[in-house]
This record gives C-alpha cells, sequence and structure tokens, in this order.
C-alpha cells in the first residue's frame, strides 16, 4: 500500500466528495454536453463544485475529468483536448483544496467493450497513459480510477496509473445479477477484490449503481476479501424520472445512517456518487465525527 494512503486513513473514516455531474447541471450544464469540457470553458463553475464540497468538509475531493481520456472524447469531438482537461481538472480542484485537502484525479472509463474488438488494449492503455501523466504533472495526490463495468478495462486503467507513481483506487460498478452484487460483465466482488489487489491497487471498492443500502452487504464482502482499505460512494438512491427530471429519493440523513454501518463494516473511504450534494457531505461528515 502507498504510503500517502496509510497516512491518510490513520484518522478513518475518509469522506470523500458527492457528485459532480449533478452539481455542474444546476450551474447551467446543458443535456448531452461535456462536463468535462467546462475544465476549459467555464472554469470558476467548475472550481465552485470543488470548492462547496470542501466547505462542507470532505477530507479528499475528486476532479471534473470522469470522460477525460481521447476515446470517450472522440464522441465530442474533444479528442485532442485531453490531456489539457485532464491537467486542468487536477489544477480547478487543487486550487479549490488548499493545503488540508487532498486531490485525488478522477479516471473513468473509456466507453468501449474491450470484448467486442471496438479498440484494442493497446489503444485503450495509451489513452489512459495520456490521462495518467497529465494528472501527475498537474500535481494530483492520487488518482482513481471510477465507475467501471470490466474489471480488465480497469486494469488497464490501474496499470497506465501506477506508472505515475501516485497511489491507486480502483472503484467497480455492482448493479447486475439477481442480488445487483455482481458488475455488467458478471464478476463478483471476491473476483473484483483479489484481482485488483493482485494488480497492485491501493485501495479498492464500488460506486454507483446502487442506492447505499444496497452497499452495505458489498462494502462487508469486500472487507472479508482484501487487506486493502475500502473506497465506497453510492448513490442517492436509485434515479426516478419524475415531471421530466431525474430525482433521487435518499435524503442526507438516511445516507448518513446507512453510512455509519458502512463504516462499522470496515470501509475506510465513504462518499457519495449520482443524486449526492455538497448536503450530504456536510451531514456524513457529521455523522461519522468520532463525537457523534
Amino acid at each position: 500500500m502507498h504510503r500517502l494512503i496509510e497516512e491518510i486513513i490513520r484518522g478513518r473514516p475518509v469522506i470523500t466528495d458527492g457528485a459532480w455531474g449533478t452539481q455542474l447541471q444546476t450551474l447551467g450544464l446543458a443535456p448531452g454536453e461535456c462536463p468535462d469540457s467546462w475544465n476549459l470553458t467555464h472554469p470558476e463553475r467548475v472550481k465552485d463544485v470543488a470548492r462547496r464540497y470542501v466547505e462542507a468538509g470532505s477530507d479528499v475531493i475528486l476532479t471534473n475529468t470522469f470522460r477525460s481520456n481521447r476515446i470517450a472524447l472522440a464522441g465530442y469531438g474533444l479528442a485532442e483536448s485531453a490531456a489539457a482537461l485532464s491537467r486542468t481538472g487536477v489544477e480547478l480542484s487543487r486550487t479549490a483544496a488548499g493545503s488540508a485537502v487532498k486531490v485525488f484525479a478522477s479516471m473513468g472509463p473509456s466507453g468501449t467493450m474491450l470484448m467486442t474488438g471496438e479498440v484494442g488494449a493497446e489503444e485503450i492503455s495509451s489513452a489512459f497513459e495520456e490521462q495518467a501523466r497529465a494528472f501527475a504533472a498537474a500535481g494530483a495526490d492520487a488518482i482513481v480510477v471510477e465507475t467501471m463495468s470490466d474489471i480488465e478495462e480497469a486494469k488497464l486503467a490501474l496499470a497506465a496509473a501506477r506508472a505515475t507513481g501516485l497511489p491507486v483506487v480502483v472503484s467497480m460498478v455492482f448493479d447486475s445479477g439477481r442480488e445487483k452484487d455482481r458488475t455488467m460483465m458478471g464478476a463478483t466482488v471476491e473476483q473484483v477484490a483479489q484481482e485488483l489487489t493482485g494488480a497492485g491497487a491501493d485501495v479498492v471498492g464500488a460506486n454507483c449503481g446502487l442506492g447505499i443500502d444496497g452497499f452495505i452487504p458489498i462494502g462487508r464482502r469486500f472487507r472479508m476479501a482484501t487487506d486493502r482499505p475500502i473506497w465506497i460512494k453510492p448513490n442517492a438512491g436509485l434515479p426516478e424520472l419524475t415531471d421530466g427530471s431525474i430525482t433521487y429519493r435518499t435524503g442526507p440523513d438516511t445516507f448518513a445512517t446507512h453510512a455509519r454501518v458502512l463504516r462499522d463494516a470496515g470501509v475506510h473511504f465513504i462518499g457519495g456518487c449520482c443524486g449526492t450534494t455538497p448536503e450530504f457531505i456536510r451531514v456524513l461528515k457529521t455523522a461519522l465525527s468520532p463525537e457523534a
């Protein structure tokens, strides 16, 4: 395990941030617009999202770089901006974080499927390597490979991230199977934990896909399957379409109550994914404080 991760988790639990996409939408991001493009076109608004999470009490914030690999960006005509978007995303979060809060750079999937041969492993690796180098050059404290459905793609991203020397978190999506405890490709929590630990991840875990109640058994199973710290970022419930808008039913207080169970199950990093806001982090910080 990387020394930085060892230092951070001494004060467990570590509070991460919440959703970025929905926060940017409240600031004017249009449907279908690439959120990452705002790093260059609306940097102050991106920085404002990061600042809100810092003020809410996050110990770790991410970056607005989830799609900033050249393969994912190609669909927006932004492939050649991958390095610039990745670098600027880190710089914006770094400015908002100050010296006390760590910045973990977000590395999302390529948006393609290895098994279909749509894009080869070499091309995907190259895209992740370009992004990881930009993260490191911009001063990220760590890299989070997140919202991954294919463990093979996750391992390519992990290898690219590890080459920078930064600590690496790898977080998968479990939303398939009868119990909603498998990845889209059918991998179990135990398979994911063992393979990612063996591949050198410093932290392993899950995000997105489920509400926080569904993450409690997943967190416990991760804890039993690996000696690495566990990272969990659930949604604020499952998305529902109401009057043409996506809504999430779980509120901050309910979220925080379940988060206590995750903490007691041995989860080290706790935050939120889709539908969560700075208010979730504020309540979470209070609920998981030593005095609570």
